[in-house]
């Protein structure tokens, strides 16, 4: 049986969404808050850590803004669905671009199901106000003192998704998405 791209974009999406949540459960079911298990040297560890859902740690006004947090993560990622959707309907964009953007899809959805459930499943926190858990760390560069100075950021496999989504879609499929702006403001084609 042969799948259709449409039918392989979607697992893809479940496998990422599988893995990140694996990780996850692993993680906060096996390691302390704050514990650290050092993998290569100084220069990886799994570190446990919880955030409130935003970027580096970054908290966004209490409990109003992190409602609204949640609620504009919900419709952004329904809307990078349905374009995703609409794209592979249309024939309008290469596989590339479709597994590029499923990249951030299932990242997106990764974090917002540690946002919505996980305060509810390990039961510190409501309906939408779950933190999100992080555990991978690469203190790369360190000054004479010992302080990381180059990517302190504790993240996640959803967050890589994301990233490794949006740097490809920059780096490999940038002409499909300068392509359609030069043709609607190119005089020529009408």
């Amino acid at each position: 049986m042969k799948l259709s791209r449409g039918a392989k974009l979607v697992l893809l999406g479940v496998v990422l969404v599988v893995a990140d949540q694996v990780i996850k459960y692993l993680v906060k079911t096996n390691m302390s808050l704050g514990e650290q298990i050092y993998v290569l040297g100084n220069w990886f560890r799994l570190c446990f850590v919880e955030n409130e859902g935003m970027a580096f740690g970054m908290k966004f006004g209490g409990s109003i803004g992190k409602f609204c947090l949640s609620f504009f993560r919900i419709c952004l990622c329904i809307a990078l669905v349905w374009w995703i959707s609409s794209l592979n309907r249309r024939r309008k964009a290469p596989t590339g671009v479709l597994v590029g953007l499923t990249l951030i899809a299932a990242g997106a959805f990764g974090n917002i199901i540690d946002s919505l459930f996980y305060g509810l499943i390990w039961g510190y926190a409501p309906f939408m106000f779950g933190k999100v858990v992080d555990m991978f760390y690469f203190p790369l560069i360190h000054n004479a003192a010992g302080e990381v100075v180059f990517f302190s950021p504790v993240f996640n496999f959803a967050d890589s998704c994301v990233t490794v989504g949006a740097f490809y879609l920059i780096l490999f499929q940038w002409k499909f998405f300068s392509d359609d702006k030069d043709k609607k403001a190119s005089p020529d084609s009408k």
